[in-house]
């Protein structure tokens, strides 16, 4: 069950209108790495330690090939890529890596990832 909890927005094209309420979702907790390899073991014959294992080495691989410029695709899971911040300039000449100004990691889910949360999938309860 997701959480929402009613927060005010104002409209930033028309500062002087009347704020409106908005649903936001809330996390409950969090779900670490050993949590994930202690679930997959238990759904197959391989054991906690042996899935733990594989999901860090999964995420060492990861952060190297992001950090070569590749996209990295999970199939049923999404997609990785580094996104940029940069300064703007006048000329094309002038672009260089002096411009970056921060290094972020884009996760576009996978069609199946999307289908898996849907309206017809999640139920909300209203928080505090």
């Amino acid at each position: 069950m997701v959480r929402i909890i009613p927060i005010s927005k104002s409209n930033p094209q028309d500062t002087t209108a009347v704020n409106k309420f908005y649903a936001q979702a809330v996390a409950t907790g969090k779900t670490d790495l050993e949590r994930l390899a202690y679930l997959v073991s238990n759904q197959s014959t391989v054991r906690e330690g042996d899935c733990y294992a594989v999901i860090l080495s999964l995420v060492h691989n990861i952060i190297d090939e992001l950090k070569q410029g590749r996209i990295v695709k999970l199939d049923k899971l999404g997609s990785f890529q580094i996104g940029v911040s940069s300064e703007g300039v006048a000329s094309i000449e002038e672009v260089g890596s002096n411009l970056v100004k921060d290094v972020r990691v884009n996760f576009r889910p996978d069609q199946r990832l999307k289908d898996g949360i849907n309206m017809t999938t999640v139920s909300f309860t209203k928080g505090s």
